[in-house]
């Protein structure tokens, strides 16, 4: 069903799976303990602004062409009545399914909880639900694009005592921001002039207060987020990355940045691959480790060219199907899932001869 609003804001679009949307918004908005008005920001504006405007690529938001592929998208569940109903009516082309989880929401989710966690102890506290998602995400990029112009003044020195080595490379070791420790910010601040990011930029540059910092510092003092940095053998920070402590203790990884918030350079990923198969995660892929090849697999962390356990494979083709081609040799199995969720990834493919034919059929 679509979610209504002005049409100013927010466009209107027959979503079949608005319920489970809206329901992946809010438990991920929990088991991150956002603020009560933030979590209400994102069940509002956000899941609305999914619904009407998201632009994404299949898998991540597919129109419904029909009832094979609807039965696919809603397994092991059935088909609701109505969108049954529909579909016999020819009326599938008028309704749409966005992935609860895909890459490009969770990127663009990402975005507006810094967003909105900068606005604590603002004068928009209190007033968020008067911006809208549009408005939310100009005002991120904006302020974005002011963070390169300032990184320069008022330059901060790294804090030996603000960090500790959490794993050790060839080329690099990992250090994490400790959150007790009262040059945490800091620290955060040395990061983020050196990386060009704004874990560390504060409103209060003096008092390294407010702002996209407060957000992360607050998170980490409170022991709900860690913070770590891989460095060279220089000193020099290539990574930053940034993990929710989930309920049952473990990391749920959420933002992999290389210098300047693009994805790290590649010489630095075979190490950054070794760290992350050292932490306890969750099975959570964050956008970033998508938009490098890496996926956190039901065996741990890989590049998904490494990926040939069968289990691997198969989360591969339901989870991420647009990394489907880079496989090696998927297993009959997992090109049926692949097929069933996405077809148009596996053409042009090596397919075993009955999968390839449905595939055609489909296209």
């Amino acid at each position: 069903m679509a979610a209504t609003g002005r049409a100013s804001a927010y466009g209107a679009r027959d979503v079949v799976n608005a319920p489970a949307l809206k329901q992946a918004i809010a438990r991920r908005s929990a088991q991150r303990g956002d603020a009560p008005d933030v979590a209400a920001w994102l069940a509002n504006h956000f899941f609305r602004y999914a619904v009407g405007n998201l632009n994404a690529p299949e898998p991540a938001l597919a129109r419904i062409a029909s009832g094979a592929q609807a039965r696919s998208l809603f397994a092991p569940g059935a088909v609701p009545d109505w969108v049954a109903s529909r579909l016999r009516q020819g009326e599938g082309d008028a309704m749409w399914w966005v992935a609860p989880d895909g890459a490009e929401l969770l990127a663009m989710e990402a975005k507006l909880v810094e967003f909105l966690g900068a606005r604590q102890g603002t004068a928009l506290e209190g007033k968020l639900q008067r911006i809208n998602c549009r408005q939310a995400l100009a005002l991120w990029n904006a302020e974005h694009a002011a963070f390169e112009a300032k990184s320069a003044a008022g330059w901060r020195e790294h804090q030996p005592e603000a960090v500790a080595t959490r794993w050790e490379g060839e080329a690099g070791s990992v250090v994490e921001l400790l959150g007790a420790s009262p040059l945490l910010r800091a620290e955060m601040a040395f990061e983020s002039q050196v990386m060009r990011h704004c874990l560390g930029q504060f409103s209060d540059r003096s008092q390294l207060s407010g702002g996209y910092g407060e957000h992360y510092a607050a998170a980490c003092e409170a022991g709900k987020m860690r913070l770590f940095s891989y460095r060279g053998r220089n000193g020099h920070a290539h990574i930053t990355i940034s993990a929710n402590i989930v309920a049952d203790g473990r990391l749920q990884l959420e933002q992999i940045k290389g210098k300047h918030n693009r994805p790290p350079v590649e010489r630095y990923r075979g190490e950054l691959l070794a760290f992350l198969r050292s932490v306890d995660s969750d099975v959570h892929t964050p956008p970033d480790a998508l938009s490098m090849g890496m996926v956190r697999l039901p065996s741990g962390w890989a590049m998904v060219e490494d990926a040939r356990d069968e289990a691997d494979q198969l989360f591969v083709a339901h989870h991420f199907p647009a990394l489907f081609r880079r496989l090696p040799a998927p297993s009959v199995l997992a090109q049926w899932i692949a097929a069933a969720r996405a077809p148009e990834q596996l053409q042009g493919m090596a397919l075993h001869p009955a999968v390839a034919h449905a595939v055609r059929s489909a296209a």
